[in-house]
C-alpha cells in the first residue's frame, strides 16, 4: 500500500568566521533577536546556494561555503519534518555587515562568543553552535551531500 509523501521543510544555517567573531543577524521577526543567517531553501537550490543567499541576503557579506558542520532532520507533530543543513562559512571580503534595516533584517555584526553573552539570542543552541565551532568541531567536506540527478539523466553508459 502505498505512503502518502510526508511534507518536509529543508533551511540552510551558516556559521560564519573570521578569526574570533562569528557573523550575527539581528532579526527582523522571531521577536528581533539575534541569530545566525538562516533561511529555508527554495526550489530547485541547493543548500549551498541557500546558504550562500540567505548570508548575503540577511547580512551584506558574501560568503565562501567550506564545509558541513552538521545535517538535522527532525520530525514534527504534525506529520511533517524539517531538515537543517548547517555549514562552515567564511567571507569572501571585507565587506561590513549592513547597518541599514531592510525587508530580510534590521542589522548584522561580527562577535566575539563574549559579546553574545550580552545580547538576547533566538535560542541557547547560538551560542552553543559557535563554542561547538571554536573548540574545534570536525567539519565534513562539502561533497558528501550530492545529486542523484547525473544517477538518472544520462550519466551512465550505455549499452551498443
Amino acid at each position: 500500500m502505498p505512503r502518502d509523501p510526508i511534507p518536509t521543510w529543508f533551511f540552510a544555517l551558516v556559521v560564519v568566521r573570521k578569526d574570533d567573531k562569528f557573523l550575527l543577524v539581528h532579526e527582523r521577526k522571531h521577536e528581533q533577536k539575534w541569530y545566525l543567517p538562516a533561511g529555508r531553501i527554495e526550489p530547485r537550490e541547493d543548500f549551498i546556494k541557500a546558504a550562500q543567499r540567505e548570508t548575503l541576503e540577511e547580512t551584506g557579506v558574501s560568503v565562501k561555503i567550506e564545509g558541513i558542520l552538521k545535517i538535522q532532520h527532525t520530525p514534527m507533530f504534525d506529520g511533517s519534518a524539517r531538515v537543517l543543513f548547517i555549514v562552515i562559512a567564511s567571507p569572501e571580503d571585507d565587506t561590513p555587515p549592513k547597518s541599514e534595516p531592510d525587508e530580510e533584517s534590521l542589522e548584522a555584526a561580527w562577535m566575539t562568543l563574549e559579546e553574545m553573552k550580552n545580547i538576547e539570542l533566538r535560542g541557547n543552541e547560538v551560542l552553543e553552535l559557535f563554542e561547538y565551532v571554536a573548540n574545534g568541531a570536525p567539519i565534513y567536506p562539502l561533497n558528501l551531500i550530492t545529486s542523484e540527478a547525473p544517477l538518472y539523466f544520462g550519466s551512465l553508459p550505455t549499452k551498443s
